[in-house]
């Protein structure tokens, strides 16, 4: 069970029968095998904050134990492996990654460390990861770092849409829809927070001066209360908001803009889209919660919530049941079968994307093949949880699994997706 600051839970992944990947076909070449492997199981190794200001994010772990209990326990595992997860807590505090990382790698002898959470806590500890030659894989971060910094670490690589390529997909929308328009950008302090920033002014282009007004910033640990920044940017006039936040930043700067009567216009990055939270700021605002309607954001991964929608498809009933039957268990913050916390779904969803990538290492389970498998050679399109079109793929050049999304706009109580698919890659 996660909630204690070390979770060990036996699980096995296997081919899913509902949604299977058909033309997948595993690597049979002889037995290779690295630590972290035995004939009979495969250990992974995450670091996420079940503690602190971003403990929201430990839905993620969550899901992932759900869904690789599921095909341990249902599909028979990786090629008659099991796989044992190994979850360590961090605060998400960058000064306390490394040890973590360390006892994973020197104690626990992980095969690779999956999923690890935070653009800081990431880059804390990339260097190390890659000097150990142990995979630090799909991590949970949208960074730019991950697929631009490659060739300098080949050990490093992200999975969900980078936050330079969903940046360039707002400002396309501004510069369509609202191309006088003046922008206030509150973002963190940090990697995670710049990539934004200047992906937008990338995706603005010449007009990027002129429109944005003003900047605010706030460290990863700071308190949540986003006042002073939001008053800040109030002041320069601005009419659009950016905010690039992690969620409990995101509800404060929303909450304090409307109190305070500003109603600009609101970007929110997908990292503090999930429903539950708007939900709850929704419920704080009461009546004036109708001033974020058509709040804009991104999504790549299907809303379970959404039922109108995906009430009768296959991936949403599948993750459902799943969370049903494994989920319900999990300490709180609650994962449960409503997917009301979209870091479930996205947990899921990638984990079903590694659990693939084993399945196609067959038997040459070395760190090195499961690297270039996952790196140079991913072609991912039938991803339970994804939206239709969306491609999960890497190649020997491009090293971003995910650079395409859909716009939404927040309608009262929940995301309503527009438009088509479209992909913010820069080239």
């Amino acid at each position: 069970m996660i909630g204690t600051r070390r979770v060990a839970a036996l699980l096995a992944a296997g081919s899913m029968a509902l949604l299977a990947c058909g033309s997948q076909q595993a690597n049979n070449s002889p037995n290779k095998t690295d630590p972290g492997i035995t004939s009979n199981q495969i250990l992974l190794g995450g670091i996420f904050p079940a503690s602190g200001t971003a403990s929201a994010y430990y839905s993620i772990p969550k899901a992932m134990t759900a869904y690789f209990d599921y095909v341990n326990k249902e599909k028979g595992g990786v090629n008659g492996r099991q796989i044992k997860f190994d979850v360590l807590d961090d605060a998400y505090s960058p000064a306390n990654t490394p040890a973590k990382a360390r006892q994973l790698a020197e104690e626990d002898k992980v095969f690779l460390d999956f999923g690890q959470l935070g653009t800081p806590t990431n880059l804390a500890v990339r260097d190390y990861w890659n000097s150990q030659s142990i995979p630090q894989l799909f991590v949970s971060t949208g960074s730019d770092h991950w697929g631009k910094d490659f060739g300098q670490f080949p050990w490093t690589l992200g999975w969900q849409l980078n936050y330079g390529s969903e940046a360039r997909m707002y400002a396309a929308h501004i510069l369509q829809n609202e191309p006088n328009d003046k922008i206030a950008i509150l973002y963190q302090n940090d990697d995670y927070g710049t990539d934004y920033v200047n992906g937008l002014k990338a995706g603005l282009g010449g007009k990027a001066d002129s429109m944005i007004v003003g900047t605010a910033t706030y460290n990863a640990g700071d308190p949540t209360n986003m006042s002073s920044q939001v008053a800040k940017l109030k002041a320069t006039g601005a009419d659009t908001f950016y905010v690039v936040t992690t969620p409990a930043y995101a509800a404060s700067a929303v909450v304090n803009a409307i109190t305070s009567g500003w109603k600009p216009k609101l970007y929110m990055n997908a990292v503090a889209n999930p429903t539950s939270v708007w939900k709850q700021v929704a419920s704080q605002l009461g009546a004036s919660a109708s001033a974020f309607d058509g709040m804009i954001s991104a999504v790549y991964l299907k809303d379970p919530l959404d039922s109108a929608k995906w009430g009768s498809d296959a991936g949403v009933k599948l993750f459902k049941d799943i969370m049903t039957k494994y989920g319900g268990d999990l300490a709180s913050p609650a994962c449960d079968a409503t997917g009301a916390d979209g870091f479930c779904v996205f947990g899921m969803a990638v984990a079903y994307t590694m659990v693939d990538v084993l399945k196609k290492a067959g038997n040459n389970l070395t760190r090195k093949n499961v690297m270039d498998i996952a790196a140079k050679g991913l072609k991912e399109t039938d991803n339970p949880l994804t939206l239709p079109g969306i491609v999960i793929q890497t190649t020997p050049t491009d090293h971003f699994p995910i650079a395409q999304g859909q716009l939404e706009k927040w309608n009262k109580d929940h995301w309503e997706p527009f438009g088509a698919i479209i992909s913010g890659r820069s080239s």
